[in-house]
């Protein structure tokens, strides 16, 4: 396998100092070009690099540019990983109903005696918004501390299978 990170970091970096124009990177002890290759068929197929050639319209070819790092590559270089990590925070929204629903239902299913439960879903249904949002925080905070199965949860969707 002719992979290797520093290398990968290598490629990256000098194709950032010529950013947008592409250009040739090199691998000075690798003459025969084997790694090179690789590397940049790896980067390119993780949309880090990408090939560059215009057509030569006269004798129909192409010109091969060499190599261009691309967005991607450069928020990859990037300690705070760019825009790439600005755009790609992902923001949920519950509406208090919907809040209040998902509460309504647990409060449902639960053992309580019947008229503590309408009691309960009444008082649930008057909350104001903000009243909610510390509602909803303290329950997650008490669930994530009361039930080893919800940070065996977490740990599990945290690192996969």
């Amino acid at each position: 396998m002719y992979l290797n990170r520093v290398e990968q970091k290598r490629i990256l970096e000098d194709l950032a100092k010529t950013y947008p124009k592409p250009a040739r990177p090199s691998l000075p002890e690798d003459p025969e070009n084997k790694r090179l290759a690789a590397t940049l068929s790896y980067l390119e197929e993780h949309g880090l690099v990408r090939h560059v050639e215009i057509p030569f319209v006269p004798m129909g070819t192409r010109m091969d540019l060499g190599h261009a790092i691309t967005a991607s590559g450069l928020d990859f270089l990037a300690e705070d990983g760019g825009l790439s990590a600005i755009l790609g925070v992902v923001t949920i929204k519950l509406h208090d109903d919907t809040i209040k629903e998902l509460i309504g239902l647990r409060i449902q299913e639960s053992e309580l005696p019947p008229s503590d439960k309408k009691r309960f879903l009444d008082n649930l249904r008057e909350l104001p918004g903000e009243t909610t949002k510390h509602l909803v925080m303290k329950l997650v905070d008490m669930g994530l501390e009361a039930t080893p199965q919800a940070l065996a949860l977490l740990g599990k969707v945290l690192t996969g299978p």
